[in-house]
């Protein structure tokens, strides 16, 4: 018989890319994450890790290993859905996280709606990025997250995750009031390609799609000034110290002199919904799932 929790190391291994950040993941020592590896392979007689440089890398044998404990996982949220839920009635802790657009529009009224359809459910929110957010799904210390689609993040076909489209969020070009684009209706890229422009900082999900749609507009920004909440990119924008993209969902301090342009091809990024595998059907999280994807067609306007 196969120890369950020492696939569970493995796939925290192959999850965080070294044992060591394994381990702290699952407050183990290094040593006991590598013991239970040893002992999996010792089970099924393959070997499982092969020294790579100072660190290891995970076998053919253990690669094919994984796809078999990913379903295994996967089946698992199935019968403990089966087991302990309760068909009618969503209830217990839902555990959710986001990044700040997501809570402040469709994750916070998502909450009350469901605090107020469903009494015996408590929706517990916390803040967090793209990587933390599916760090804390395959820990098990989230049972759903709203996530922007990233290069870096896992392919849609990770069978840990079950990753899908929930809305696209179009940029917008912000200038400040009494600027030559601030009055026509729909601006193209190119035609703020000499401005001096206000990016999201370097390690921001939000970059790419900026330099992105820049790039296919046939220019690279002149970037003067780094930003990393939407806010202080709009205060920078009304003092005149460049121009910039805003997703439409961030909501920006009022009665700042500034101006939204929309872009013509509508450059936007993609927020998806992410359960663990199989977990999108509990009752709480099917719940959840279904306020989210109500709102989300009104929330850009």
């Amino acid at each position: 018989m196969i120890d369950l929790r020492r696939l569970h190391v493995l796939r925290a291994v192959a999850h965080y890319g070294t044992v060591t950040a394994a381990a702290r993941a699952l407050h183990f020592t290094p040593s006991a994450a590598s013991q239970q590896i040893r002992q999996l392979a010792r089970d099924l007689d393959v070997v499982l890790l092969e020294p790579q440089g100072r660190g290891v890398r995970l076998t053919p044998a253990a690669e094919s290993l994984l796809a078999h404990a990913d379903a295994i996982e996967a089946r698992w949220e199935e019968a403990e859905r089966d087991l302990r839920a309760d068909h009618d009635a969503p209830a217990g802790p839902l555990r959710v996280v986001g990044f700040p657009v997501a809570i402040s529009v469709l994750l916070a009224p998502m909450a009350a709606r469901m605090g107020a359809r469903h009494p015996r459910l408590s929706v517990r929110i916390a803040e967090a990025g793209v990587p933390e957010s599916f760090d804390l799904l395959f820990e098990g210390a989230a049972d759903l997250a709203v996530v922007e689609s990233t290069p870096h993040s896992p392919p849609l076909s990770d069978g840990r995750f079950d990753q899908q489209a929930l809305l696209d969020d179009p940029f917008d070009l912000v200038v400040p009031a009494g600027h030559a684009l601030a009055g026509v209706e729909r601006v193209d890229l190119a035609e703020a390609a000499r401005e001096p422009w206000i990016a999201p900082v370097p390690e921001s999900p939000c970059r790419p799609h900026v330099m992105a749609a820049c790039g296919a507009a046939g220019f690279s920004p002149d970037v003067v000034h780094h930003a990393l909440d939407w806010n202080v990119t709009a205060h920078l924008v009304a003092h005149g110290l460049g121009v910039a993209l805003i997703p439409r969902l961030a909501h920006l301090t009022p009665h700042l002199p500034i101006t939204r342009v929309r872009c013509a091809g509508e450059p936007h990024r993609k927020l998806l919904t992410c359960t663990r595998g199989g977990g999108h059907a509990r009752p709480a999280v099917a719940a959840a799932l279904r306020e989210l994807r109500a709102l989300a067609p009104t929330a850009v306007a």
